[in-house]
């Protein structure tokens, strides 16, 4: 189930990237593996996949210790971040995809011996209910955290409002020119909902969960 899963999403993603003339291997695709069982990661790993993605700080330590047996397992930290929590994502995650905050920055470099990738993360369409900058906030973000010692800004993150992939667009290019404005090429956008859009649009990591693992159970 978890393997055809995720055959069906790496062929949708090689298609968006066909539409618009990328190479698929341009793109890396985040299992986001938020409240699922240990079990369904390693299902995912056996179908031959790396990279996971966690919302909550405690979870990602907990199976990156319980799956640190297995080589070459790639976590990235995907979800909002409290500054006392920082020490659970500096010590194991690859990548930050949430970083909205001086502040948090600060306290993931300091725990780190090398660098960590960070995507800055924009409130597009600045929802009440989301975190991250707005849009025309974002370059001064960028120079408050820039020369943080112990991590390595690479991009924008963002999570558009839910409405339909198409109407998604605009908020996709938006970000992609602020991207290119401050010099970043990536681009963590596009979840199970608007991926293909977001590709097209320049996406770099794309964080799907849902259409690799199933619906979450509450």
């Amino acid at each position: 189930m978890i393997a055809e899963g995720l055959a069906a999403v790496k062929a949708r993603i090689a298609a968006a990237c066909a539409r618009v003339g990328r190479d698929p291997g341009s793109v890396t695709l985040v299992a986001v593996s938020k409240l699922k069982p240990l079990a369904d990661i390693e299902e995912a790993i056996a179908a031959g996949h790396r990279v996971f993605g966690e919302n909550y700080a405690q979870e990602l330590r907990d199976k990156a210790a319980a799956l640190a047996h297995v080589p070459d397992v790639e976590w990235h930290a995907i979800g909002p971040l409290q500054t006392n929590k920082a020490k659970y994502v500096a010590k194991v995650a690859s990548a930050f995809h949430a970083l909205d905050r001086l502040e948090v920055a600060e306290a993931l470099g300091a725990r780190r011996q090398e660098p960590l990738d960070c995507y800055l993360e924009v409130n597009v369409a600045d929802e009440a209910t989301k975190t991250g900058v707005p849009l025309a906030e974002v370059g001064r973000l960028y120079e408050q955290v820039r020369n943080v010692a112990g991590i390595r800004v690479v991009g924008l993150m963002t999570m558009p409002p839910m409405i339909s992939p198409e109407a998604c667009r605009p908020h996709f290019g938006a970000v992609r020119e602020a991207a290119q404005g401050l010099g970043l090429s990536g681009l963590s956008m596009g979840t199970t909902e608007d991926f293909e859009v977001a590709i097209e649009e320049g996406a770099t990591v794309v964080r799907i969960g849902r259409s690799i693992f199933g619906a979450r159970v509450a």
